[in-house]
């Protein structure tokens, strides 16, 4: 991932601040010196580099003298990470609001820059993007210069299911665009983005060109598509288009590689134009919407929460509504066929790496997971394929068609129909296992493997759901604290008075359990994390929860701190 590097040098940097017995002029330049050798080395202009330490020095001089660190050094410490923090945000931040399309409105935007920076497959993604928040969105392909330009718009916009515009004959570009444009906007289209032809700073002829497109399309934004390895030239570069194109926005692209990434935070700062996507793949869906506090936070290690629930939502727009309410419906009743739990399979899979999703979570930065995206991704093929090999009534059930039931022949009709419900399991059909792992092209341990998945979220889904379930039991205790959110206490979390009445509504035996439960959340997390779970691995997930917790409840004991007042200190652990 593009910057990686960057956020683990700084990280680093910070670790060796919190080792210093004392927090003096000499430990904050040292600190300084390493940030700002890493954001050198990631191509960041040396210019804006010395401008960081400046402000730096100053931010935290200030905030000593005027006594917000209190004489402590925990205190100096957290005033120099967030002076430090503040300015990384400044450099990706210009302070400036970029166009925002209007729905019912035709909207026009030209995309530019450099030859081989993806500005065609960013036009169809961008194209995607509009159309699944509900625009009527199209591609004109201005690009007459580069040889195959209009067969690869054609190719994914077609792939992408949106209208396009092109010709193979005409070969100015400026009459395309203009022709383009007036169509889609009779056939009231609501997003109307003109793909142009690469060029850089010096080509005038080509400079010119753009500025005729721009002159006869009159687009609503420019946005400048630039490569996340440019490095520095990206800087001359953006200027010249800022002085030609005027663009009001920035696409980074390429930032699933191993670039250095710098040159495109020296563009922003050098054009005063905000970054509004970054390309992160090559599928129609690698867009991510850009925010310089959540980027910047998840860079170093902070997390992403909001960028996480946005990218949930984003998975889920493509999926069935109504199948989505059903399956929801079937884990709130305790059940879930193995049809269902493939269909949940399928969304994880289009939620993207596990890496990136890695990422946004609270301690645990970029590059974590490095490596394991492709076996995990294999495994999960794998399984999708098990499925795809059973019969459809073996999807609809619950995994008790592979299983051999005991059968007594002397007992009455109804008895039998009893026994054909809850009759003890006495082995497993082998056959079934091996006709299903011959259609797959695998072997019976792994359809077994699978199974045993499966089974598993099966139990989850009927713990959760179901009559007695928590999540019924949740409502009934939310019922008895006054409804879900009213009259809460500090930091939203329910006032002694009602976990006292959540207590009481508590079916019989279940505080008990949780209670027995021996070190309850720690036998979760084992139990979460597998077997070969060492006590350094407890402890480091112990700290990552800790830390998270106190994101979540604002340091005021937040959901841990609920559960164990009303486990009476059960939750805390040994």
């Amino acid at each position: 991932m593009v910057l990686v590097d960057l956020g683990r040098r700084i990280n680093s940097a910070f670790a060796q601040l919190n080792k210093a017995p004392v927090i003096d002029d000499k430990a904050l330049d040292s600190l300084l010196k390493e940030v700002a050798s890493a954001l050198l080395e990631s191509d960041v202009n040396v210019k804006l580099v010395a401008g960081l330490r400046q402000k730096v020095k100053a931010k935290v001089k200030t905030a000593i003298e005027s006594g917000a660190d209190k004489g402590k050094d925990l205190n100096r410490k957290n005033i120099i990470q967030k002076a430090i923090f503040d300015e990384l945000v400044q450099l990706v931040d210009p302070g400036v609001e970029p166009y925002k399309p209007k729905k019912g409105h035709p909207n026009v935007i030209m995309a530019v820059g450099l030859q081989g920076n993806g500005k065609t497959t960013t036009c169809t993604k961008l194209a995607v993007h509009y159309q699944r928040r509900g625009f009527k969105s199209c591609i004109v392909c201005a690009d007459t210069f580069r040889a195959g330009a209009f067969d690869q718009t054609r190719q994914s916009a077609t792939k992408a299911k949106v209208p396009y515009f092109g010709s193979y004959t005409e070969t100015d570009p400026v009459s395309i665009a203009a022709q383009g444009v007036t169509k889609f906007k009779k056939e009231r289209f609501e997003v109307i983005i003109v793909d142009t032809s690469g060029r850089h700073k010096q080509e005038s002829e080509l400079f010119q060109e753009m500025v005729q497109i721009g002159e006869a399309v009159r687009p609503d934004m420019t946005v400048l598509v630039l490569d996340a390895s440019i490095g520095q030239a990206a800087e001359a570069q953006a200027k010249a288009f800022k002085e030609s194109a005027n663009f009001g926005a920035i696409i980074v692209t390429k930032m699933d590689g191993h670039a250095k990434g710098g040159g495109a935070i020296s563009a922003v700062a050098a054009t005063k134009t905000p970054i509004i996507f970054l390309g992160v793949g090559e599928h129609l869906h690698d867009l991510d919407r850009f925010s310089p506090e959540p980027f910047i936070s998840k860079l170093l290690g902070r997390g992403d929460i909001q960028g996480f629930m946005d990218h949930m939502q984003n998975v889920t727009m493509g999926n069935d509504p109504e199948k989505q309410k059903e399956i929801q419906k079937k884990i709130g009743e305790g059940k879930l066929s193995i049809g269902d739990w493939k269909e949940q399979m399928s969304n994880i899979m289009n939620m993207g790496p596990l890496s990136k999703i890695a990422s946004m979570i609270p301690g645990m930065p970029q590059g974590m997971m490095d490596g394991s995206d492709e076996e995990t991704s294999m495994r999960m093929k794998r399984m999708m394929i098990i499925c795809d090999s059973m019969t459809q009534a073996e999807l609809d059930s619950d995994g008790s068609s592979f299983i051999i039931y005991e059968r007594p022949e002397k007992v009455s009709h109804k008895e039998k129909e009893k026994e054909k419900q809850l009759g003890k399991p006495v082995d497993i059909n082998i056959k079934r296992l091996a006709k299903i792992a011959r259609g797959a092209g695998t072997s019976v341990r792994e359809v077994e493997e699978m199974l045993c998945q499966y089974r598993m979220m099966s139990n989850m889904a009927k713990t959760v759901g179901g009559k007695n379930g928590w999540l019924q039991n949740i409502q009934k205790m939310q019922q008895a604290a006054g409804g879900a959110g009213r009259g809460l206490g500090p930091n939203g979390m329910p006032t002694p008075s009602q976990i006292a009445a959540m207590q009481r509504s508590m079916p019989p035996g279940m505080l008990n359990q949780m209670r027995q439960s021996g070190s309850g959340l720690q036998d979760m997390m084992k139990a979460m994390m597998g077997p070969g779970t060492t006590d350094q691995d407890m402890a480091e997930m112990q700290a990552m929860m800790k830390q998270m917790a106190s994101g979540i409840g604002g340091g005021g004991g937040g959901m841990g701190g609920m559960l164990s007042s009303m486990l009476g200190g059960a939750g805390r652990g040994r």
